[in-house]
This record gives structure tokens, sequence and C-alpha cells, in this order.
């Protein structure tokens, strides 16, 4: 939806974004398989039902993460029409960069060494969630402006606006993991104190965490002035669906 709007916003259509919308949420997909592996996140539960590893192994899980990777640069490249080529070839390398070891690989990395620390400041975890987390929102969004045909300076503000709703949702989802239970969100509540991981509640407590996205909310949303309004209300109606959430 993100890249969908994001191209709707600066230009484009529907039918545009769309290979790359499906190639980020494979790449979102495989992102949830591994992260729910007992080598990393080791989650039994996701979206309410038993993780991919439960149910069909590890080793499956490995290589069907590996397979929706490969097959979202091919959906790309063969499924995108009435774009032209140079368009296509930046938003590969976009979204390449987004999760490699400048994106959502450099989260998960630091994200597992911190586990235990006894020392992880602000600084330190808003490293984990702009990669972890917000990276490839920020990939979804700016592939749908790029594909848009919206100029550099737009494409930064999106970029803006995608990294503030990127690490929104990690702080309202810090926040939900210890105010609801496991049936409310679909997956283990709880599992980060369990696993002793730095969040914002740990850190600066549950109030100033909420206080602190709706000041992120605000941010993202003024990276939208000077779009058409009409245009933009469905980035705005996301952000505010991110900030507000109970699940």
């Amino acid at each position: 939806m993100l890249c969908i709007a994001a191209c709707e916003l600066t230009g484009g259509d529907e039918s545009t974004a769309m290979p790359a919308a499906c190639a980020v949420e494979m790449i979102h997909t495989m992102s949830l398989m591994h992260d729910d592996l007992p080598c990393m996140d080791n989650d039994d539960l996701r979206r309410g039902k038993p993780t991919n590893h439960k149910i069909y192994g590890e080793d499956v899980a490995v290589l069907a993460g590996d397979a929706l990777l490969a097959f979202s640069f091919e959906h790309i490249a063969t499924a995108t029409k009435g774009v032209p080529s140079d368009r296509v070839v930046r938003v590969v390398g976009e979204l390449a960069r987004c999760i490699g070891s400048e994106g959502l690989v450099a989260g998960q990395v630091v994200d597992i060494c911190s586990e235990g620390m006894a020392e992880v400041g602000l600084e330190h975890l808003e490293f984990i969630h702009v990669h972890k987390t917000a990276a490839l929102l920020e990939g979804s969004v700016v592939l749908g402006a790029i594909l848009g045909g919206a100029h550099d300076d737009e494409v930064e503000k999106l970029r803006k606006f995608a990294r503030c709703i990127g690490l929104l949702f990690q702080v309202v989802d810090d926040i939900l993991d210890v105010t609801k239970s496991s049936q409310e969100l679909g997956k283990t509540a709880g599992k980060d104190l369990v696993a002793d991981k730095t969040t914002y509640p740990k850190l600066i407590g549950i109030d100033k965490s909420r206080e602190f996205a709706e000041q992120l909310n605000r941010e993202a949303q003024d990276q939208l002035l000077g779009f058409d309004p009409v245009k933009a209300a469905p980035l705005i109606a996301l952000a505010n669906y991110i900030a507000y959430r109970d699940n």
C-alpha cells in the first residue's frame, strides 16, 4: 500500500507500482520467516498462526525465504511495464541497498549482538530500528516514488517520511509488546523482555515512548506538506494507522 500510494502521489498509477509493491511484500515475508527462526528471535507464533519453521521445519523455512528474495527481484525486472529501464534499474538498486548490509541485515545483526548488553543507549537502539524495520518501509515508499516519476527532492522528502513511520512502527510495537496479550497481538507478547532486549519502554518508559510516537507521526506528516493533499491522504491515513494500531 505504501508503494502504491507513493507512486500515485508522484504521478504514477497502481499498475505501475504493483510489481514493486509485491516484491517488497515478498521480502517482508522472507524477513519474518527468517526472523522467527530459533537462531534469531525463536518465535512460534506469527499473525495468530504457527510460524513457518514450526510447520515445515527450519531447513524449508530458510530455503523458502531465499526463494522469495530471489523471486522479488525477478518480479520487478520482468513484470514492471511502461516504465523507462533506467527507473527500473534504480528501483532494483534501491531495494537491494535497503535490505542488505546498509539496511535490514545491518539492523538484524546489531539487534542480535545487542541481546543481554548492559548498556544500550537511544542512539544504538535507533540504529537498530532505522535499519531493521524502517529500511524496508523506506524502500517501499521510495520505490513507488521513483516509479511514479518523482523529482529527487520529492524522493528525499518521501524517504524521510518513510524513515519516520518505520521508526514509529517499532516504537508502537515495543509499547504493544508490554501492554497487550499474545491473543491480542497475534504473536508472542513479552518476548523482548524474556530475551532481555532493549526497547523504548525499557529505556524511557511507556509514557515517554507514546510521546515519541506522536512526535514521529507529526514529523512524518510534515514531509508531505507541499504535495497534493488529496493524493497525500492515503499516506497520512497509513501513518495514523501505524501510530494508533492496537495489534
